[in-house]
């Protein structure tokens, strides 16, 4: 065990410390998993300087040769996060460790000292996405199950190159696309089919209340990822009466050359008529040439949408577990 280390939080006032952490949390993913999708550098200065109003977010560091002091190195990180509005019993936590300090106490020390502040902020449990490429599944697993958590649900990460084959639309169905914020006119029927989407989506065996969104907190979330990402929506309306149908929700980070695909949801009246690969291929259609790469998650319960994702083209790169423990 490292003797001389150290567990401190971040200074998130301080842009120098804030790139460190960064670097340190994207090389130690990477390590052991070069499919692993990360945040971006802008994307976390996005999450550490403006904090949410739905969640409390704490970010820890591991460091040797001093604490804060010169010369002292950051070899591991933690993010605790704290929802405010819903599933208030629960801490989200990710613990990430430099390869050349792993196995030395490193991880179990910031694993203590996030439960030690869930514990404080009266949540219990803690919980934690815990991914292993499927070619190498590196020590996650066993770190995981070492801290005492239990696997409670199972999301498949995969990834299209692109172009793809475009879907048709049924002749049913008109598309309409926005990127950014939801246009006025199409906001409720977009409200009711993510909050939809956030009541269906697999959760597997954990027990969660599901997020529900307002204008408000809608509004909020696309102010804040606009600031990171280019935001696009491609959505499904009837035409024979205008109803929405489904949506499909891509998020693309400025600067890379890949897009990342969140949300897909066909409303279950509009079931059967191949929506969710139209919507998805209009996404993808759009996009500027350097973007290459699709990244997505689907469980394997979710026997439809995989079977949608891999018609496409996606081929599964890594195993995502969603885990859990309980707080004494």
């Amino acid at each position: 065990m490292d003797t001389d280390v150290q567990v401190e939080e971040l200074d998130t006032t301080d842009p120098v410390a804030r790139a460190a952490w960064h670097d340190v949390m994207e090389r130690a993913a990477r390590a052991d998993r070069p499919h692993a999708l990360v945040t971006t550098a802008a994307a976390f200065e996005v999450t550490a300087t403006s904090p949410s109003t739905h969640y409390a977010r704490t970010w820890l560091q591991a460091v040797v040769g001093g604490q804060g002091g010169v010369g002292h190195e950051v070899v591991g990180v933690a993010e605790l996060e704290l929802p405010l509005s819903e599933n208030t019993d629960v801490a989200w936590a990710e613990v990430q460790v430099l390869p050349t300090h792993r196995r030395r106490g490193v991880g179990r020390a910031l694993w203590h000292a996030v439960v030690e502040r869930a514990r404080a902020a009266k949540r219990t449990r803690v919980g934690g996405e815990m991914t292993v490429d499927t070619a190498a599944p590196g020590p996650a697993r066993e770190f995981a199950a070492a801290v005492g958590t239990v696997e409670k649900h199972r999301e498949d990460h995969l990834v299209a190159d692109l172009p793809v084959a475009m879907s048709p639309v049924d002749p049913a169905y008109d598309v309409v696309t926005w990127r950014g914020r939801c246009p006025d006119e199409h906001r409720k029927a977009y409200l009711a089919m993510r909050n939809q989407m956030n009541a269906d989506v697999p959760t597997g065996e954990l027990d969660l209340e599901p997020e529900v969104l307002d204008d408000e907190r809608l509004a909020t979330s696309e102010e804040r990822l606009m600031r990171a990402y280019d935001v696009r929506v491609a959505a499904a309306r009837r035409s024979a009466d205008g109803t929405f149908g489904g949506y499909s929700l891509l998020f693309v980070p400025h600067g890379t050359d890949y897009g990342w695909q969140d949300d897909t949801l066909v409303m279950p009246e509009h079931r059967g008529h191949r929506l969710g690969a139209a919507l998805k291929t209009a996404n993808y259609a759009d996009l500027p040439d350097d973007v290459r790469l699709v990244h997505t998650w689907t469980a394997p319960s979710n026997t439809a949408m995989h079977r949608t994702n891999t018609a496409l083209g996606f081929r599964v790169v890594e195993h995502m577990y969603e885990v859990e423990a309980p707080i004494a």
